[in-house]
């Protein structure tokens, strides 16, 4: 998933590749992993995404195909809920902050996660 995150993928594919039921998958991905592989995989897209929003070269639409999303208002929606802001918002702001960094680094203080906390692209 991490690697082919712009791929469709659905859970019974996923699962006849782990060789298991749809069910048996989803749950014991959800214990390993603390969230659905639907929420895992959109995570990562919505990761990549920003990525490419920082960058500033993409349009939101382009940024949303190019991640693996068929639809702009479900990427939009699964976004702003994710990163607390739209995908629009968020490209138009500077990332200054980011320059020099390290991706690594980078990636870490970027992971869009569930709860909002304060991160240094917050100015925070």
């Amino acid at each position: 998933m991490d690697r082919e995150y712009a791929r469709p993928l659905d859970v019974a594919q996923l699962a006849r590749v782990a060789l298991m039921s749809p069910g048996h998958f989803s749950r014991s991905f959800r214990q390993a992993f603390g969230e659905t592989p639907y929420g895992y995989l959109m995570t990562r897209r919505i990761e990549r995404a920003k990525t490419l929003l920082r960058r500033g070269d993409l349009s939101v639409t382009e940024v949303c195909f190019e991640v693996g999303c068929s639809s702009l208002g479900s990427f939009s929606s699964r976004f702003t809920e994710l990163v607390g802001e739209s995908p629009s918002a968020y490209r138009a702001r500077e990332h200054e902050w980011a320059e020099g960094l390290p991706a690594c680094y980078v990636k870490i203080f970027t992971r869009p996660v569930r709860e909002r906390r304060a991160r240094p692209e917050d100015g925070k």
